[in-house]
Formats: C-alpha cells, sequence, structure tokens
C-alpha cells in the first residue's frame, strides 16, 4: 500500500526536521518530508508552501507521495500545527516539538487532532518506539512461554525445545531464546551448533529498542524455527538489559516465544519471567525432585505472572501428577510419559519432539491447541 510503514514528517523547522530524520534512522524508517504543506495542484511534493490559515486534506496529497489520510504515522512540527489545521482527524498524528514551556501547545494538539504532544529532546525513545512500530506493523505480540527445571535433569530444555518445534511445524512464527548460559546450548540440542546467525554474545550490549525484523533475520533458522543461543565462548552472562530488549523485540513479531531458563533467577531471568506470559516448570516424577521443585517455585512466582506444572513421568508411592501439583501449589497443565528411546534420538540427531506421535509431541500439540486456540489464555 502507499506509504506502508513510511511515516509523514511535517515541518519547515531544519533543526526539528533534523532531529526527526535522524530518529527515523534509528527506528529503521524512511519518512516521506514535506519541508512545507505543498500546493493543492504542487504535484512534485516538496513546492510551494500554503501561507493561509489552514489547508484541507487534498492539498496535502501530492503525487507520488505519500499523503496525509494513506501515511500510517503524521509527525508534525509545532511550525506546521496552524497550517495543518483543517486536515481531516485521522489516528496517528503526533505533534513534535522542542519548548517543554509551551503554554498553548495542548490548544494546537485539539485544533489538528493529535494522539499525542512529544517534546524533544526528553520523548525521543517514545518517538522511536512509535515510528518503530509503523516500520514494524505492530500487531498482537506473541505468546511468551518459559521453561523451567524444578530439579537438576528435569528435562526443561528438551519440552522447550519440542515446544518450538511443534508450533513452528503447526505454522506459526517461531523464535527459541536460550536463557541458560550453563545449559550446553539450544542450537546443539537442534543440530545446529554451526549454523550461521548471531549468538548471544552479539546481543550483550543491547539497550534500548531492537529492531524485531532485524533480530529474527539474524538468528540462525533450524526446523523453520529461529533460536538464539550461545557460542562456545566464555561469555555466561546476559546482561539484564540486553535480556529486556531482546525478549521484547522477539515478542513484538507475533507467533509464539519460547524461552529456556535456568533454575537460578538472578536479575537477566527476573526481565524475562517478567515479559513471559506462562512458565511451565517441568518436574521429573521422583520425591526429590518434588522437594527441589517447591523452592523453585517460591523464587519464579515472585516475579512470573502464571506457572504451570509439568510432570514428567510417574511418580513412586503413589503421588499422581494431581498429588504433586497439590504438594507444589502450582496448577497443573499436564503430565509427559517418559518417551523410549527418545535420548538415542536425540543423540543421532533428531531433534525433540520430531515424531508426531510420540508422547512429547503429543503433549505439546495438544499444549497449543489450548493456548493458541480461540480461548485467551492457557487452560489449566
Amino acid at each position: 500500500m502507499p506509504g506502508a510503514g513510511r511515516p509523514l514528517i511535517i515541518t519547515e523547522d531544519p533543526q526539528l526536521l533534523d532531529d526527526l530524520l535522524r530518529l527515523c534512522a534509528a527506528a529503521g524508517a524512511e519518512p516521506h518530508v514535506h519541508h512545507a504543506v505543498p500546493e493543492q495542484s504542487g504535484g512534485g511534493g516538496g513546492g510551494g508552501a500554503v501561507r493561509g490559515e489552514s489547508v484541507s486534506g487534498a492539498a496535502l496529497e501530492t503525487g507520488g507521495s505519500v499523503g496525509w489520510e494513506s501515511a500510517p504515522l503524521v509527525l508534525v512540527g509545532d511550525d506546521a500545527a496552524r497550517r495543518v489545521r483543517g486536515a481531516p482527524r485521522r489516528g496517528g498524528v503526533l505533534l513534535v516539538g522542542r519548548d517543554p514551556d509551551d503554554p498553548l501547545v495542548w490548544q494546537r494538539a485539539v485544533e489538528i487532532g493529535a494522539e499525542e504532544v512529544l517534546r524533544l529532546p526528553d520523548a525521543e525513545s517514545r518517538l522511536v518506539d512509535r515510528i518503530a512500530d509503523v516500520v514494524e506493523g505492530a500487531g498482537k505480540p506473541a505468546l511468551a512461554v518459559g521453561v523451567i527445571g524444578g530439579s537438576g535433569g528435569a528435562g526443561a530444555s528438551t519440552l522447550a525445545c519440542a515446544l518450538a518445534l511443534r508450533a513452528a511445524r503447526a505454522g506459526e512464527r517461531t523464535i527459541l531464546i536460550d536463557g541458560d548460559p550453563l545449559g550446553g546450548g539450544m542450537d546443539v540440542l537442534l543440530g545446529g551448533e554451526s549454523a550461521e546467525g548471531l549468538r548471544w554474545p552479539d546481543f550483550a550490549g543491547s539497550r534500548g529498542r531492537v529492531g524485531a525484523g532485524a533480530l529474527e533475520e539474524s538468528l540462525p533458522e533450524l526446523h523453520a524455527l529461529r533460536v538464539l543461543s550461545w557460542d562456545r565462548g566464555d561469555r555466561v552472562v546476559v546482561p539484564p538489559a540486553a535480556m529486556r530488549s531482546v525478549l521484547a523485540a522477539a515478542r513484538r513479531r507475533g507467533g509464539v516465544v519460547v524461552v529456556d531458563l535456568p533454575r537460578r533467577v538472578d536479575e537477566a531471568v527476573a526481565e524475562a519471567l517478567a515479559q513471559l506470559d506462562l512458565v511451565l516448570m517441568v518436574v521429573p516424577g521422583e520425591l526429590r525432585a518434588v522437594a527441589a521443585a517447591g523452592r523453585v517455585a517460591a523464587g519464579v512466582r515472585m516475579v512470573a505472572r502464571d506457572v504451570r506444572l509439568v510432570v514428567r513421568g510417574r511418580c513412586p508411592g503413589g503421588l499422581d501428577a494431581e498429588a504433586v501439583a497439590g504438594l507444589l501449589g502450582v496448577p497443573l497443565a499436564g503430565e509427559v510419559p517418559v518417551e523410549v528411546g527418545l535420548p538415542g534420538r536425540v543423540a543421532e540427531g533428531e531433534p525433540p519432539g520430531g515424531q508426531a506421535r510420540g508422547a512429547l509431541a503429543r503433549f505439546c500439540d495438544g499444549f497449543w491447541r489450548r493456548a493458541l486456540g480461540p480461548a485467551p489464555g492457557v487452560a489449566a
């Protein structure tokens, strides 16, 4: 569509224009620029300025250029507000300036139907976010699911891989994020340790907004999903700001994001937990594992909004999955029977969840049907 993803800038202020062009570049946008409001018959996009009290919407539409009504976002400089006062009302109009003490700014905003008044430089990050939303086509965020082990060797990484694989095979845009630097690498589990693409150390310095499209395209693609894992270097820490920025970018593309989490809740893990819609805690069917999981659950529930239990295998001593959930005080998401032969197949290069008739794949398929079905949220 004309002007898709490209904001319209209307201003005659050279300094403000420089600022707006810089912020558009930071958001990955190529704006259409009108240094002055063009004549209705201009046809060229940058011609004579209209000096009257107001201008019609038609006067803002020029041949070969995005116009007032077709632009996804309109950035109106303070200097141009009076001249666009008669334009048709529409969403996505921002009044931008630099004077924080202007007493008439809100009056001008009402006159042009602006959604927001942004004062630079204080509102630069907010403006970059608005522009980037236009470029990326902001829509419904991804469903973000974390997987954490209730004890050592619980199989959380295996479940995270299988969830991501089954979502991708169901046609969902899927990103798998390895949040456990000591876990050996999700790319290894998927047989892609040599695949080209960026790893966590490349994003360690990320702050502020990370481009969602650029993130997705930079990651290795394995089994129809994108994977953010670790390289074989010595870095074992994700700065909290990097985790916040990267996970937010992954969610903006929609679809599904699966995060494999370590059992230790540090600052970076807390940042991830705060953005997740749901955390699945995997607990093996063993009494010692159940005891250990109580401590993990207590730490996770301090940050996460929704924690559910996945019991792997049967507990001895007559404890079924519902009883384990009751002991831990965590709602039950389901039970995954032990899948015979799975470790051997993974060692031979088959990804977890690769066999559609296997117990792991069936659990994951059922989970996504509930999570992504017509009803919002995830059924217990």
